[in-house]
């Protein structure tokens, strides 16, 4: 009898990542120039763009971006669409919870997927009309390979199709959930309440995660719901969850479309785990007042505010003579890529997937980055000639394998010994500042002697 596939629970697309939203800013100097350049490798999502935002000063901030499937490309882009959608057109509270929805929920609202359905219109627009300029400072695919931006186009077009009963999604995502389930589980798969509370209390509990409630996560476990913020009926397949992975069948190689992300540590872990307001961590009885899901939509309010008060006015031209109508309100249908919010500041550039081992061969990028962040799925990525990219007075970090639940204490050590001994290999040495961090590890140039 199986006991299922513990080695499965984190997947093998990283739809959110296995640590906290961390503003990279914070870890150390930006250098002397005006512009601060970030490279994120494999982030999974945006959480660190936003936070890293909400921590800029005077300075300029471009971001670098570079992922491992389209899909995540696709995804980030959608999320970010949301993300800077004008507080006129959808007020703060709304544009969180609709956010949150999309991010961490299997299956959505119909209010949701019509809001997806018009962004990933705009967006299918987008990426096929842009070519050489971007109109958006924040959502630069200039850079990506034109067979990679028609797969992100095709990714896009699959998005704007409604289900409805008579067109019911091509692929039942509860299905594909309970499939995912029930591999990891095997013959636990009947009685899967004590491995839940088990992974729930004894890991991320005791790693510090106790506002992860018990009755949330266990629904998110069993169905992958993980906000549900609105009253409403959560059914209609998210397609921004869904991916190709590659099986073997019968010594055939067969693409199969399905949910093929994590299933055990949860999308609380991005947003809900840590908070500046330190009176959501409130416990009464030994037992937290608030939960992951009420921290994730306080601190994705509060960086949506940050974004609100960096937004700019670019210089248009003379407006419409029908827009000036005082009858006439923005519209979310009739929102296009320039009408999102424009940030002071800040722009965000994709890079083609896999690209990060050609940086070092253009010279644009020669000694370029002030900071450098590897998820602890692209740790491999980390190679020797990583250092011939990253400014003098770098900073480092990389993801380590806390969050990972099925890994082992063993296992995770050694996913961190590995990254220390990359970043040596690369040129840089460990941060010695007193602090202690076993979700990242920074690490800093090593200075040369002469």
């Amino acid at each position: 009898m199986s006991s299922g596939r513990r080695s499965e629970g984190a997947g093998c697309i990283t739809w959110w990542g296995f640590s906290p939203a961390l503003d990279l800013l914070s870890l150390g100097p930006a250098g002397s120039e005006e512009e601060i350049k970030v490279l994120l490798v494999g982030s999974g999502d945006p959480r660190h763009i936003l936070k890293t935002i909400s921590g800029l000063q005077e300075k300029r901030l471009h971001v670098y971006v570079i992922e491992t499937h389209m899909e995540l490309v696709a995804r980030q882009l959608l999320l970010l669409y949301i993300a800077l959608i004008p507080q006129e057109i959808m007020g703060i509270s709304e544009k969180a919870e609709v956010f949150l929805e999309v991010f961490g929920n299997s299956e959505i609202r119909s209010q949701t997927e019509e809001i997806v359905r018009q962004a990933a219109s705009q967006l299918h627009l987008f990426v096929a009309e842009t070519i050489e300029t971007s109109p958006h400072d924040c959502l630069n695919t200039t850079h990506l390979k034109f067979k990679e931006r028609d797969e992100l186009a095709k990714i896009f077009k699959s998005w704007t199709r409604p289900s409805s009963p008579q067109h019911p999604a091509p692929i039942s995502m509860s299905k594909a959930w309970d499939y995912r389930v029930r591999q990891h589980l095997g013959t636990r798969y009947d009685s899967p309440e004590g491995c839940f509370d088990w992974d729930l209390h004894m890991k991320l509990h005791k790693k510090g995660c106790g506002v992860i409630n018990k009755q949330q996560y266990e629904q998110w476990r069993k169905r992958g719901l993980a906000f549900e913020m609105r009253e409403g009926i959560y059914q209609i397949p998210n397609p921004t969850l869904l991916s190709s992975r590659v099986l073997s069948r019968t010594g055939d190689s067969v693409a199969y479309r399905g949910y093929w992300g994590d299933i055990v540590s949860s999308p609380y872990l991005s947003f809900g785990v840590e908070t500046d307001d330190k009176s959501l961590l409130k416990t009464q009885n030994g037992k937290h007042i608030k939960t992951a899901q009420d921290i994730s939509f306080a601190n994705v309010q509060r960086l949506f505010q940050t974004l609100s008060s960096r937004r700019s006015c670019p210089a248009t031209s003379e407006p419409d003579k029908e827009t000036e109508k005082p009858s006439m309100q923005p519209d979310l249908k009739s929102l296009r890529i320039k009408d999102l919010m424009h940030l002071t500041g800040v722009s965000l550039t994709i890079l083609p997937l896999e690209s990060v081992y050609k940086l070092p061969d253009k010279q644009k990028y020669s000694y370029f980055f002030n900071f450098m962040y590897f998820s602890v799925s692209c740790v491999h990525q980390l190679g020797p000639m990583m250092g011939q990219i990253a400014a003098p007075d770098a900073v480092l970090v990389v993801e380590l394998a806390k969050y990972i639940l099925d890994l082992s204490k063993e296992q995770e050590a050694g996913v961190a010994m590995k990254a220390a001994s990359m970043a040596l290999e690369a040129g840089f040495e460990a941060r010695h500042d007193g602090s202690i961090d076993d979700v990242h590890a920074v690490f800093v140039k090593q200075k040369k002697c002469f």
